[in-house]
């Protein structure tokens, strides 16, 4: 069986997720708007349905790994929704210039999770297309954590790492200083495992590229000014039509992915 381990490295990215967003999210969770309520359980439930589909598959529970894939076509769309809300956030508080810094990373927060959306929709596609092929499937499902590696893990190097910041960037871009390095971090993993499965390991380096392509955005984003004009726009954008549209937009994926796959052809294995 692929990636045997999976269910670990799984269980270390929620350790990093409760880690850095212990002070800003899970310690005041009682006072935290609904949108980072959607955003983060919904990624948190995703997390958790990978965790138990790899045990599943190890332990040869192959009908619990089937039921959890069906309960995926309902989850996934909430994740997607979740994004959204993060997306429309940072529009709105850019639009109306909440602070000084959300004025200046407003655009990079706005992009960088457009681009994980996008990621998302893809490798989600993807394991479903695999279905049938035990290490592709596993390696796209297993590969959706890094897209959003950086947003805890910058924060446990700001809390507790500090020494890691190598950058050292003034002002504002410090946030970006932890992305970058988190980012390089994640595609650096990636590597590796796209290295030590090369017939397989194809799921790897198209999350690599997503990460990749998700530090140029953000990094650079605050110094394109048409970025933000983007910003102004979607903010006027009715939330009830952009949430909608992350919601069907992740049902889309989940169907076109299954029709790709085979249709209502039941796959003999899989594995996340």
């Amino acid at each position: 069986m692929p990636y045997r381990q999976g269910h670990w490295y799984v269980g270390l990215v929620l350790a990093v997720i409760l880690a850095g967003f212990w002070a800003t999210y899970w310690s005041p969770i009682g006072h935290v708007p609904v949108t980072f309520h959607v955003h983060a359980l919904s990624s948190s439930a995703w997390l958790l349905l990978l965790i138990v589909q790899s045990l599943a598959i190890q332990r040869r529970a192959n009908g619990l790994h089937r039921q959890l894939g069906l309960a995926s076509f309902a989850l996934f769309p909430l994740l997607m929704l979740g994004f959204v809300l993060i997306i429309d956030l940072s529009a709105q508080n850019y639009a109306r210039a909440v602070t000084p810094f959300s004025l200046f990373l407003g655009p990079s927060f706005f992009w960088g999770m457009a681009v994980a959306l996008a990621a998302y929709l893809t490798l989600f596609y993807k394991a479903l297309k695999h279905r049938t092929n035990i290490a592709m499937h596993g390696g796209y499902m297993l590969a959706t954590p890094l897209i959003l590696f950086e947003s805890p893990f910058s924060r446990v190097i700001d809390q507790f790492l500090p020494w890691l910041n190598i950058i050292g960037s003034d002002g504002p871009r410090q946030v970006l200083d932890v992305i970058l390095i988190s980012n390089t971090l994640a595609i650096g993993f990636a590597i590796i495992v796209y290295a030590r499965k090369r017939k397989t390991g194809a799921p790897w380096l198209l999350a690599a590229g997503f990460v990749a392509l998700q530090s140029l955005v953000m990094w650079f984003a605050p110094d394109m000014p048409v970025l933000g004009t983007v910003l102004q726009a979607y903010a006027a954008i009715p939330l009830g039509l952009t949430a909608s549209a992350g919601i069907a937009a992740g049902a889309l994926a989940g169907w076109l992915g299954w029709r790709a796959g085979g249709g209502t052809q039941r796959p003999a294995r899989a594995t996340a």
